[in-house]
């Protein structure tokens, strides 16, 4: 798909058709989130629960509900972050200390070859 940029309509709940602009790479994630905005609203809409509630109530709470996911998904990303961050560090440094450990000049202590035994010198 290309990047460029389209001019769309969106409907979200009862409102009238919106226009929106953005890249064709992205169409699907949008035409996505339009329609899983709808359905909820659908939804709560119809429930006994929120029937007191005007379309535009219902889709402030729908607002609501989808930014808290954001946030809260927002944070569990970070939080992966900062452990996939730990874990690269780990793993640097027993890198590092491989490459150290290896990288010693030729018949210092640590990288000489064992003492043959007595026998088998010459």
């Amino acid at each position: 798909m290309s990047d460029n940029i389209t001019n769309i309509t969106i409907r979200l709940a009862d409102l009238p058709r919106l226009p929106y602009r953005v890249r064709e790479s992205q169409l699907p994630l949008v035409r996505k989130a339009e329609s899983s905005i709808n359905e909820l609203w659908n939804k709560w809409t119809h429930l006994n629960e929120f029937s007191d509630k005007t379309s535009a109530e219902v889709l402030a709470m729908v607002t609501f509900q989808f930014a808290q996911l954001y946030y809260s998904t927002l944070e569990a990303s970070q939080s992966l972050d900062n452990v996939l961050e730990g874990i690269e560090d780990s793993f640097d440094d027993i890198l590092n200390a491989d490459l150290i450990n290896t990288a010693r000049p030729f018949g210092s202590a640590s990288s000489a070859a064992p003492a043959a035994p007595e026998e088998d010198r010459f």
